[in-house]
């Protein structure tokens, strides 16, 4: 009989902020304020998108944007991290980092620094209320210009000791080159934050080879694309740089047709270390247990690889020793069971 996924002990590495949210509290913030949601947002189904084109991806934006704009006080970044930390908690999550970009929140939190303070103060909350360890990564948005990026890195730095572990750099890769961002990766990587930026989802193996070259990353956000070059494989898999592969996400995009076709078994033969991640469950409709039930339905991982999977995220987390004994202690036992 196959083990229970849910039980598995596990770090989810990839997980954006508003895009975490329920959709029942998408509808109720929606309705509190009085947005006018679209129906791709209301339909109880994940939208219909396809991000491969610049009008898809435009659409993509434009719905995290409306579902963002329904987060307008504390009260509601409260509620939001708390519901996200639930849901990992019931999938088996034993660490999550949650990526935020603090300057879109902003303009409704008071500013900059408040936004960051009342995050990190929900996400501290949260950790409390369900027992997850829980932690930070702010991201710089590569359609905006690169001092932005050094400002926000700055501070990513000044709020490591309130939860803040890594540096991320996200939104359409196609756009804005790594090497604009590299002084602000520079500054996080001096900071002691981990360099985790997105890169081999929508553009090919350059976009990986310039994460790697330009902001020296750490993790890759995404990184599948990484399976079209064997020399840049065996170069992820040296260095032991982690790609955050999101099953769901990549077929809900386009950028893979179907699940079978995303290159999981490529990268995890040729040895390059993965931690699934759900993305966005707001709009692509399947959170963290469910990445490791759709590797083991189309990729056909048995429960040993599922456990080395669960261990590889848990490696390329940026948890403390302590808490990375204990879940691949858990892990171990998963499998003894």
């Amino acid at each position: 009989m196959e083990r229970d996924v849910r039980l598995l002990p596990k770090a989810h590495l990839h997980l954006h902020f508003t895009g975490s949210m329920r959709p029942t509290t998408l509808l109720e913030l929606a309705d509190k304020y009085g947005v006018h949601l679209p129906d791709a947002l209301t339909g109880g189904e994940p939208p219909k998108l396809r991000a491969t084109d610049e009008r898809g991806w435009f659409r993509f934006q434009r719905l995290y944007d409306i579902a963002r704009s329904c987060l307008r006080s504390p009260e509601d970044i409260q509620r939001l991290v708390l519901e996200s930390a639930q849901e990992d908690v019931a999938d088996g999550s034993g660490w999550l980092e949650i990526q935020v970009d603090p300057t879109s929140y902003a303009p409704l939190l008071g500013g900059l620094i408040p936004a960051i303070e009342i995050i990190l103060d929900a996400v501290d909350s949260a950790s409390r209320d369900t027992g997850l360890d829980m932690r930070v990564v702010i991201a710089a948005n590569r359609m905006k210009h690169p001092l932005d990026a050094r400002t926000l890195a700055r501070l990513a730095v000044r709020y490591a000791d309130r939860g803040v572990v890594g540096f991320g750099l996200s939104n359409d890769e196609r756009r804005g080159m790594a090497r604009d961002f590299d002084r602000a990766f520079a500054i996080a990587r001096d900071g002691g934050l981990l360099a985790a930026p997105h890169g081999g989802e929508l553009s090919g193996p350059s976009s990986v080879r310039d994460c790697l070259d330009d902001l020296d990353a750490s993790r890759i956000g995404h990184g599948v694309r990484a399976a079209e070059d064997p020399r840049l494989l065996r170069r992820l898999a040296e260095r032991q740089v982690t790609c955050e592969v999101c099953p769901s996400s990549n077929v809900a995009l386009g950028v893979y047709e179907k699940p079978a076709d995303v290159p999981l078994r490529t990268l995890f033969d040729a040895g390059v270390p993965m931690a699934l991640g759900a993305d966005d469950p707001l709009l692509f409709g399947s959170r963290l247990a469910d990445q490791y039930g759709l590797v083991r339905r189309h990729h056909g991982f048995t429960d040993e690889e599922l456990a080395e999977l669960a261990r590889q995220s848990v490696r390329g987390s940026a948890a403390p020793v302590d808490v990375r004994e204990k879940l691949l202690s858990g892990i171990d036992d998963w499998l003894a069971n």
